[in-house]
């Protein structure tokens, strides 16, 4: 059966990254003349050719997220379920060479955790836990579904890529999302990020999203680890790979996160560095070519990037966020995925958001609707 994988067969990385720098100022013009865009248009988007005109391109991100979204900001919170995990990823905290104490939370410490998050306003839950297939694999998360499930009514999930079938059963579980990130497409050197491990394999990886759609998820997130490769070029791939996913699964959400790569223990340091300048012509370039994309902010974005960039593109945020097993409460000193950078509580960010004229918005999804 068809997959991305047959379209992105058909493209090259050193193709589209040469096309990307050089690319001009009279196509930026021409691109930013449109009222409609394609994935060509992006493509000019990203390219250095743009940067100059980023003004512009926020004050349309801004117009064009307001007309599709309103002032709303979509407010979440990861829970990190497990640490435990059997890839060897060069980036990640919780990479099986790391010698660190391994933490799967049970059922009591679970709800240990909600009641945190619920006393902090959240509705919207994202479940997050690394790749241990023996450990934390389907049983668990439809247990963890179940434990929380009264207590959500937006339960998402970022977790190993599972069969369609396993998308199935957590589809009629109540699971409302799931996020899956392919971490580069650059596929000549993925396996040197990816050294061990069921994450190696670069096509199961990259068929994920289709299991999901296959499923009837409602939404899907996409994203690449922003450092790993070229950040033009890796965000072009992503774009291809949501445009296949809108034209073949066209009843299903989409978003898209902008995880850039943060320090963690035992993990090397970026081979590309992205500034904020480049963040935000990136989110801008997702927003100009597609208008009905959602756009999530987590924490490992600084206080005054994610305060300014509220009004510009975004349509959700995480706060007060812990990237470890039991971080709120459970074990605060266990092992964390990668260290946050913006720490305020989420009071602060809320009335951040209030001030900038926006709403947060802590539920916009009930299981009743499906």
């Amino acid at each position: 059966m068809k997959t991305f994988k047959s379209t992105f067969e058909q493209y090259n990385w050193d193709e589209i990254q040469s096309e990307i720098y050089a690319s001009t100022s009279k196509q930026v013009e021409q691109v930013l003349a449109k009222s409609t865009r394609n994935l060509d248009d992006f493509l000019v988007l990203l390219s250095p050719a743009a940067q100059p005109y980023l003004e512009q391109m926020a004050q349309e991100c801004h117009e064009l997220t307001k007309k599709r979204f309103g002032k709303t900001i979509q407010m979440y919170a990861p829970l990190y379920l497990s640490n435990e995990c059997q890839n060897i990823c060069t980036y990640c905290g919780f990479s099986l060479d790391n010698k660190i104490k391994r933490k799967t939370l049970m059922d009591s410490e679970i709800k240990q955790e909600v009641e945190v998050l619920k006393t902090l306003g959240f509705d919207h839950v994202l479940l997050v836990a690394g790749e241990a297939n023996y450990t934390v694999n389907i049983n668990y998360f439809l247990n963890a579904t179940e434990v929380i499930k009264n207590d959500f009514s937006t339960i998402s999930v970022e977790v190993q890529p599972l069969s369609q079938e396993e998308y199935e059963r957590l589809h009629e579980a109540g699971v409302y999302s799931v996020l899956v990130y392919q971490e580069t497409y650059h596929q000549e050197v993925y396996k040197k990020y990816h050294t061990k491990g069921k994450k190696s394999n670069f096509d199961f990886r990259l068929d994920t999203p289709d299991r999901i759609g296959k499923a009837g998820i409602h939404k899907i997130g996409l994203g690449v680890l922003l450092g790993l490769e070229d950040w033009r070029t890796d965000s072009y791939f992503n774009a291809l790979h949501l445009d296949y996913l809108q034209k073949t699964y066209w009843q299903t959400k989409y978003s898209v996160s902008f995880p850039r790569l943060r320090p963690a223990e035992g993990t090397v340091p970026p081979n590309f560095i992205m500034d904020d300048k480049d963040l935000t012509q990136l989110i801008c370039a997702y927003r100009l070519w597609n208008e009905d994309l959602e756009i999530s902010i987590s924490t490992r974005e600084n206080e005054k990037f994610r305060n300014n960039i509220i009004p510009i593109g975004t349509t959700s945020m995480s706060a007060g966020s812990k990237t470890n097993p039991g971080g709120y409460v459970v074990d605060p000193q266990s092992l964390e995925q990668f260290e946050i950078s913006d720490e305020r509580s989420v009071a602060e960010i809320a009335n951040i958001i209030t001030l900038r004229g926006y709403e947060p918005v802590w539920k916009d999804w009930d299981r009743s609707y499906k």
